[in-house]
C-alpha cells in the first residue's frame, strides 16, 4: 500500500516565485517577526502592511524595538492552510530599521493601526534581502481522529 509519505518530496513540497511570495504578504496582515535581543533570539507575532515590498509595522518601546535597533537583522514569516489540503508559507530575510520623522509619517497613509488598543507610535520598516516561500500538499491521515468541531 502507497503512502502519501512515500511520496517524492518534489511532488509534495512546491517552491513559490517570489512574486506569489509577495502576493501572499500583501493579502494577510499579521505574521511573526524574529529577532535577536541580548544573545538570544526571540519571536514575536506582529501585524503589518507591505508597501514597495517592504514589510511596515508600529511597536511600542520595549524587546522588540530594542533588540531591532541593537540588531537589524530579522526574519518575517507568515502561513496559510487551504481548505486542510495546501499551507503556504513564506519567509522573508531581512533589515529592520526604525524610521523616525518624515519617513514615519508614510505610515498614515497606509492601512495600518494597531490591533489591540495599546499606545504604539514607532515605525518600523524590514527591507528584504531575499524572500523565499514553499506551498505543502498536505496528508494528514490524523484528521478523522479529531473531534469534531
Amino acid at each position: 500500500m502507497e503512502h502519501d509519505f512515500d511520496r517524492p518530496t518534489e511532488e509534495v513540497i512546491h517552491n513559490l516565485s517570489e512574486d506569489e511570495c509577495w502576493d501572499l504578504l500583501e493579502k494577510h496582515e499579521f505574521g511573526r517577526l524574529a529577532f535577536h535581543l541580548a544573545g538570544d533570539v526571540d519571536i514575536r507575532p506582529i501585524n503589518y502592511v507591505v508597501h514597495d515590498r517592504q514589510i511596515l509595522f508600529i511597536t511600542a518601546p520595549g524587546d522588540k524595538l530594542l533588540g531591532i535597533v541593537m540588531n537589524s537583522d530579522v526574519a518575517f514569516e507568515i502561513d496559510e492552510i487551504l481548505k486542510g489540503e495546501h499551507a503556504m508559507s513564506v519567509i522573508v530575510h531581512g533589515n529592520a530599521r526604525h524610521l523616525e520623522g518624515p519617513d514615519a509619517q508614510i505610515i498614515e497613509q497606509l492601512p495600518l493601526r494597531p490591533w489591540v488598543p495599546t499606545a504604539k507610535y514607532d515605525v518600523v520598516s524590514i527591507t528584504p534581502s531575499f524572500v523565499t516561500g514553499k506551498r505543502f500538499d498536505l496528508s494528514r491521515p490524523w484528521s478523522h481522529m479529531r473531534p469534531m468541531r
